[in-house]
């Protein structure tokens, strides 16, 4: 009699309907499991590569790829925003190679279609209009999540992810995963345009380097040996180049010499001081083109009035398309006579220290505009005659608008003082110029904004 088919009992029924959820589960936890590693693992990566690469090109690569890894999708296409407003399909990922050509020219109609509606006045792409143009383009099977990329809160463009899985879903933790990769190529956008914003800063540095290096080298190296004249200069620019000026020009001299150092030694020579309207860059390139141009007129031969009258008429065009002028003050000593003969383009008159009658007297003329606001400005020659133990000190503003804490500057009066006191105290030009940058310097300690301007001091002093 044949045996009946096995039934199982009530017991093994049972064992099998609580073995089979328990290893369901298990199951369910150790794939989610997996999943969460490979999450933290493509992530961890993407980071990896945002600290390593210094290609931004590279490193955008990544970015499609790994949004669709992390969801499980099946591409992804990142679209940026270029500075004229136009939309730019930057790197697509596929998983089907067989659909990536026709899923890539879908994309560059929408591109195109997006550039086409796209208005004169616009500066980038409206996202809505990127939205649809990708949406309709792909076709509704599509199952479509798409990101804006914000640098310093501006569309700079946006991240798209695909799936042609009609069961896909875009859950809410595979739209935070999305959006998280779409703030790293953010962060690799911005990194990448501080890096070239500072090898512009270098390479800007550079040059102004090189800048404050030729304007060091057109003021004096040293101060000329002028007979029975005992002389001493600092030039100290707020910034790497400056627009103080300062000269000692030979005005006889013999042009066969190389050095260009006069071969009378009676001589008369030019003591010059100027300020440029401004710092930096342009004042500086200003500054030296007036110290060429007031050369070549002093080899001319002529007083120091006409000379600043060629001088303002050959400049004047050049400083008016420019924007800004020039405070020159312009004079000739005489070793033989002891004489000193001078004319003042608006600058800060030089203040003469008189032994004899222990007085400070200022050394100025009452015609004398700015070089450059007028094109034809008269100017006036004046002439005083130095003594023995005479002094003088030839300065820019720097020194009297020098400012403290309190905003008080250091003005004509104080420097007038400290100069007598000096005149007094020191022993030669140079102890006398040293004082004078200490009081200054003292003055202003502590001030937010020390040394705001160009600061030059020539002191002449008659042996």
């Amino acid at each position: 009699m044949p045996q009946p088919p096995f039934q199982p009992t009530d017991r093994t029924s049972s064992a099998a309907t609580d073995v089979n959820p328990v290893v369901a589960l298990k199951e369910l936890v150790a794939r989610l499991y997996r999943e969460q590693n490979k999450v933290q693992d493509l992530l961890s990566s993407l980071g990896f590569a945002l600290r390593s690469f210094n290609n931004l090109n590279q490193f955008l690569e990544l970015i499609p790829l790994i949004a669709t890894r992390v969801t499980d999708a099946d591409g992804g296409v990142l679209f940026l925003y270029k500075s004229n407003g136009q939309v730019s399909l930057e790197k697509l990922h596929c998983q089907d190679i067989h659909q990536r050509k026709q899923i890539r020219k879908a994309l560059e109609t929408a591109t195109s279609a997006v550039t086409t509606a796209l208005t004169t006045a616009q500066i980038v792409p409206a996202t809505a209009t990127l939205d649809a143009q990708v949406s309709h383009h792909l076709g509704s099977q599509i199952q479509l999540f798409g990101t804006t990329i914000l640098v310093k809160q501006a569309e700079r463009g946006r991240l798209y992810v695909f799936s042609s899985d009609p069961e896909y879903t875009w859950t809410e933790t595979r739209q935070k995963l999305v959006r998280l990769v779409a703030d790293q190529t953010a962060v690799a956008i911005e990194n990448d345009e501080l890096k070239v914003e500072l090898r512009k800063k270098e390479r800007l540095d550079r040059e102004l380097e090189i800048g404050a290096e030729i304007q060091l080298r057109l003021l004096p190296r040293q101060c000329p040996n002028v007979p029975g004249v005992s002389l001493a200069a600092r030039c100290q620019p707020a910034n790497r180049v400056g627009g103080d000026y300062y000269d000692f020009i030979p005005i006889e001299r013999d042009l066969n010499q190389a050095d260009g150092k006069s071969s009378n030694p009676d001589s008369c020579w030019g003591l010059v001081i100027g300020d440029v309207m401004g710092k930096g860059v342009p004042a500086g390139l200003i500054m030296t083109m007036t110290r060429g141009m007031l050369r070549a007129e002093a080899l001319n031969e002529h007083s120091p009035a006409r000379i600043l009258q060629h001088l303002n008429r050959v400049m004047y065009t050049d400083l008016e398309n420019s924007h800004r002028f020039v405070t020159l003050f312009y004079s000739e000593y005489n070793p033989q006579t002891r004489r000193l003969t001078y004319s003042n383009a608006a600058h800060h008159p030089p203040l003469l220290w008189q032994a004899a009658t222990k007085t400070v007297k200022r050394l100025d003329t009452l015609e004398g505009m700015l070089i450059g606001l007028e094109a034809h400005s008269n100017y006036e020659d004046a002439q005083v005659q130095l003594e023995p133990g005479d002094t003088i000190i030839y300065y820019t503003d720097g020194f009297t608008d020098a400012a403290n804490q309190r905003g008080d500057r250091f003005d004509e009066e104080r420097l007038e003082g400290e100069f007598k006191f000096a005149c007094r105290h020191c022993q030669d030009p140079q102890a006398i110029l040293e004082y004078l940058f200490a009081q200054v310097h003292k003055f202003i300690s502590g001030a937010t904004n020390q040394n705001k301007d160009d600061m030059t001091l020539v002191v002449m002093r008659i042996n």
